[in-house]
């Protein structure tokens, strides 16, 4: 075994190595700014489409205005909202904004700060369009969280504080729905931090089609343990009140075989105030995903999972009476992908959910009886999003076709006739208008930054939104040259790739290899759209990339997803291994220069090969990594591993402890110490575990990061370090 390993004691942005300590400023942390910084991405228009299907509101370039324009030309037609010409109370600018259903008016808001990764709370104000009237959403919570107009517009539910309050817009009052909510306890309306994580969701409740009741999810979380992290006064956005003593973010977190937050539906009438628990047939569901009504008041749709996440059933839940009925169930072989509970679509008379039942994911459209009438979808490829019909019953969808590395919109009729926008390859995103009168269509493929368009329902453009011009003239220099190909595992099955070449490709030449890949159930990075980040920088410095998606990831259908299940690590480990010997082979590379990164699952994947037995690399860099699934949360964990109580053996045998005294190249590891994510246990105790052994690693702390590892330049700062030590070891 070769222990050519360093120690390395980080703090802050100081790093001391074995060779001596860096002093100066690394200049690739200046040079990755034009490929990975925010502000050099590529532009996205902020728009949101009319109720009336005729028009669309965009947002202005300074964050003042809203237009509205039309549909079929694109022109301007009114200014529906300018914060220089409002009434009561005046805002400088504003982040972002939610029409009311009738476009009567518009919810703006400001100061967001995130509670987590994906939820938020701000400061909310109501503008009324006819009056100019602009004022704060709520006059007794400085901040709220999730606010959701009434479908008539004149009230607003939202969160404060675990609670939910009505805000009746007419007489400028708001009412408490609950009142029980609690921190680290109760949450009402909101999700906890695994929800939100690992389901998606930030918001769990809904208002009735009537207007006269609201129903939501309550959180009981007392029994989920409470999990601590150090925060220190740090110098990104610095904490002065731990300059002396750190401080701790503590929440709720569940591990893997640990208690989950108990979850109810209650339902709560807005003129008698009065609230009901709803209950379902065979008891309390174990989990709630989503949660909304269908197109009368009488239908609540309730989607929920079992723990094991291997069976979904949707109820239909009258509020009024709390009577719930089951109306579809679907039980897997392995887990319930979250496209089924992701992708529900209500209509008057069917709704529409996603399947793998046939192999690959289709959409399938029921009565509210439970009677099937469609199937909707693309042979032999997965289905990836749901997005509408219109009144001729024609049905818009996403899918991995032609090929998995491609996202094709397609129009499929009544008759099964399949139509895709554009050329059929690359990725292309959408957004339909109500009725799917007009489409946004977004289009980039490896050589072309992103294009969005506003299209008539057949494709046809009507006006070039954001054609990122600038931006491709600025990118398209520093893009590297990217190819795919297919490659066998171990076993025989196609494996999908790229490679990345580097600048002044010359084939005569022998280059040092870094494997990229993320390597996570349903996952995909092999994909053919546009992406310019460090991997073009670091093949502007003499760099081959490779990346190869192994079993286990996306696109590919039901058989090559859950191949993994029940035994993380084991499949992915053996593919990237096959990889590493198919970069070796290309005549143009050098096999003892061979490196592996990746980052969370990635990061996880990157240390299981470096202590293989079979050790190819020459270097491993893993960014917040995973080091045992015991340490990981309930929902993600169990739903490919089942608990460890279920699992051991797979829980030991994915584990990376179990393996660091088979660590067979230099490993660098870098985490945020404010990772809510992957916790920093999950590096310090493979650094403990080896640590034990005799062995050495390399360690870079960012201090008060989470899982993103974002803000002062900290991206910027991963990349860099993570060129310093390849070019250490493969150079």
């Amino acid at each position: 075994m070769n222990l050519k390993y360093i120690f390395i004691a980080s703090l802050a942005l100081v790093c001391i190595e074995a060779q001596g300590a860096v002093t100066q400023r690394n200049a690739a942390v200046g040079e990755l700014v034009p490929y990975c910084a925010p502000a050099s991405r590529p532009a996205s228009p902020d728009i949101e489409f009319m109720p009336d299907g005729k028009s669309y509101v965009e947002r202005s370039d300074d964050g003042k205005k809203l237009l509205v324009k039309d549909i079929n030309s694109g022109k301007e037609l009114s200014v529906l909202f300018d914060v220089t010409h409002t009434r009561e109370t005046e805002l400088p600018d504003f982040e972002g904004f939610i029409l009311s259903p009738d476009a009567s008016k518009i919810m703006v808001w400001r100061d967001s700060k995130p509670v987590y990764r994906r939820s938020s709370t701000a400061q909310y104000y109501v503008y009324e369009v006819r009056s100019r009237l602009l004022r704060p959403l709520s006059k007794e919570h400085s901040r709220q969280q999730i606010p959701m107009f009434s479908p008539d517009s004149r009230m607003v539910a939202f969160v404060a504080d675990n609670n939910i309050y009505a805000a009746k817009l007419d007489y400028q009052t708001e009412v408490p729905v609950t009142t029980d909510g609690v921190k680290d306890s109760i949450i009402n309306g909101a999700t906890d931090w695994t929800y939100e994580e690992e389901f998606g969701v930030t918001s769990l409740m809904s208002w009735a089609p009537d207007n006269l009741t609201l129903c939501y999810v309550r959180f009981d979380e007392s029994a989920v343990p409470l999990y601590s992290l150090p925060l220190y006064q740090g110098t990104c956005d610095p904490m002065d009140r731990y300059s002396l003593y750190p401080g701790a973010l503590s929440y709720k977190y569940p591990v893997a075989g640990e208690a989950n937050s108990s979850v109810t539906v209650h339902s709560y009438d807005v003129e008698t105030r009065k609230t009901k628990q709803i209950d379902f047939p065979g008891g309390t569901p174990y989990y709630i995903p989503r949660l909304e009504y269908g197109p009368d008041a009488s239908r609540l749709m309730v989607s929920t999972l079992n723990r094991d996440q291997n069976r979904f059933e949707l109820f239909s839940v009258n509020p009024k009476s709390t009577v719930a009925r089951s109306i579809y169930t679907d039980e897997a072989k392995a887990w319930i992908e979250e496209i089924v509970y992701d992708q529900l679509s209500y209509g008057a008379n069917s709704f529409v959910v996603a399947s793998s039942s046939e192999g690959y994911t289709r959409f399938y459209e029921y009565s509210y009886t439970g009677a099937k009438i469609a199937s909707i979808g693309i042979d032999k490829a997965d289905a990836t999003e749901y997005y509408g019909s219109d009144a001729a019953g024609n049905h818009y969808i996403q899918a991995a076709a032609p090929t998995p590395k491609d996202r094709t919109v397609y129009r499929i009729n009544s008759k099964g006739g399949i139509i895709p926008y554009g050329n059929g390859k690359g990725t292309t995103n959408a957004v339909f208008s109500p009725g799917c009168t007009a489409v946004l269509l977004t289009y980039s493929d490896i050589k072309t930054p992103p294009v969005t368009s506003l299209c008539k329902p057949d494709g046809k453009v009507i006006k070039v939104l954001e054609d990122n011009k600038a931006y491709a003239d600025r990118a398209l220099p520093l893009l590297a040259n990217k190819e795919f190909f297919t490659m066998k595992a171990d076993d025989g099955t196609d494996l999908c790739g790229y490679i990345v070449h580097p600048a002044n490709f010359d084939r005569s030449k022998k280059y040092p290899v870094i494997m990229s890949q993320y390597s996570g159930p349903g996952s995909q990075q092999v994909l053919d759209r546009w992406n310019l980040d460090w991997e073009a920088y670091f093949a502007s410095k003499g760099y081959v990339i490779v990346c190869v998606d192994g079993r286990g990831t996306g696109g590919r259908g039901y058989a090559f997803l859950t191949s993994v299940y029940r035994r993380l690590g084991e499949l992915e480990t053996a593919d990237q291994l096959a990889a590493a010997r198919y970069a070796a082979s290309l005549p143009y590379t050098d096999s003892s220069r061979i490196g592996i990164y990746g980052w969370s699952y990635g990061g996880y994947q990157s240390l299981m090969c470096a202590t293989s037995d079979s050790c190819p690399y020459a270097a491993a860099v893993a960014i917040a990594p995973v080091t045992d699934w015991r340490y990981y949360d309930t929902v993600y964990t169990e739903r490919y591993m089942l608990t460890p109580q279920q699992n051991e053996t797979g829980y030991n045998n994915s584990s990376v402890l179990r393996r660091a005294l088979h660590l067979g190249c230099p490993t660098l590891i870098m985490y945020g110490t404010a990772d809510d994510n992957v916790h920093p246990v999950n590096s310090l105790q493979f650094v403990s575990t080896l640590q034990s052994l005799g062995i050495m690693c390399d360690m870079f702390v960012f201090p008060n990061m989470n899982h993103s590892i974002n803000g002062c330049n900290a991206r910027q700062v991963v990349w860099a370090r993570m060129l310093d030590y390849f070019n250490q070891n493969l150079k």
